[in-house]
């Protein structure tokens, strides 16, 4: 559930619409839409080891654990061409998140386009600033030149594909304690990898005539 304030209904209502007509458009090689999103993921190790599965027994874990610190892990997700990325940081900061849109400006997959379509939150360290202060002003702004940032709208992080991705993410292969960024690229890697192989896309279904019904409070009332 969120609430949005009635002064932030028009730049919410703007957004909105602006990430739904970009989830609208027919699939275009040149121009390939990626969605982006990172969490934060909690490292814990046993303070006891576990007691294996048994003849007529269940795994038994000890309640307790031991804090190991925390990582990122960093989603990118092409909804139309079924595939996804995911890498996992220590940290993330301005410059962790320019060598990430670094790395996806110069994929393979992508060497072709004239301008990846780039949608995520607003974030203050997704911003072009950030290429500025991890390169040079040179590799900045060919990095910028490849890229269109859309914005999801201040509480509707919800229209991100890639926070739904990582949900899905966290629920088949996060679920349980991992120590370190090592353990949590073992799990993440392989299962980013079976999904593409297995082409699992993503069936958006939300669509602006929607919103101008189901979200209709937020829009502004003409009075003739």
């Amino acid at each position: 559930m969120w609430c949005i304030p009635p002064a932030q209904d028009g730049a919410f209502v703007a957004r909105m619409e602006q990430v739904l007509d970009v989830y609208s458009r027919p699939y275009h090689a040149r121009f390939p839409v990626v969605c982006m999103d990172e969490q934060p993921f909690q490292l814990l190790s046993e303070s006891r080891s576990p007691m294996p599965m048994g003849l007529g027994r269940s795994r038994v874990v000890d309640y307790e654990y031991t804090r190991e610190g925390t990582c990122t892990v960093w989603m990118f997700v092409e909804p139309l061409g079924c595939w996804r990325d995911v890498r996992v940081t220590s940290q993330r900061t301005a410059v962790d998140w320019a060598e990430q849109i670094r790395s996806l400006v110069d994929a393979p997959r992508y060497a072709d386009a004239e301008r990846i379509v780039l949608v995520c939150d607003n974030l203050n360290t997704h911003d072009f600033g950030s290429l500025y202060a991890a390169f040079d002003a040179a590799e900045a702004k060919r990095i910028m030149d490849r890229l269109k940032i859309v914005f999801t709208p201040k509480h509707g992080s919800w229209l991100n594909v890639a926070e739904s991705e990582l949900s899905v993410l966290t629920r088949q292969s996060l679920d349980d304690r991992l120590a370190s960024e090592a353990a949590v690229a073992e799990r993440a890697t392989p299962w980013a990898k079976q999904r593409n192989k297995h082409q699992i896309g993503v069936d958006w279904q939300f669509t602006t005539a929607d919103a101008r019904t189901k979200l209709k409070r937020l829009y502004p009332k003409i009075e003739t």
